[in-house]
């Protein structure tokens, strides 16, 4: 198991970095992701590069701003994260 990508998952705000992006309908940019978060955005990026390291989040460049989707192993990992948080 990689234990950073197992660090940042449980904790609360990439949980709800991912969760919030799964329930996007189109592609966000890390600064709106910052906002809906409570986060600074250079924490936001700071998480975002160990889960695109990992293959959960793409980053899609439309001029000079990146937007985020998940993959679908991202997408399948909020999925279970917020069924666990409906648990708790």
């Amino acid at each position: 198991m990689d234990k950073k990508i197992y660090n940042v998952f449980f904790r609360e705000k990439p949980s709800q970095m991912l969760i919030n992006l799964k329930n996007c309908k189109s592609g966000v940019y890390a600064s709106s992701l910052a906002k809906s978060v409570d986060c600074t955005y250079s924490h936001v990026v700071k998480i975002l590069q160990i889960m695109e390291k990992s293959k959960l989040v793409s980053f899609e460049k439309q001029g000079r701003l990146k937007l985020l989707t998940l993959t679908r192993s991202g997408q399948d990992i909020a999925e279970k994260m917020e069924s666990i948080k409906g648990l708790l």
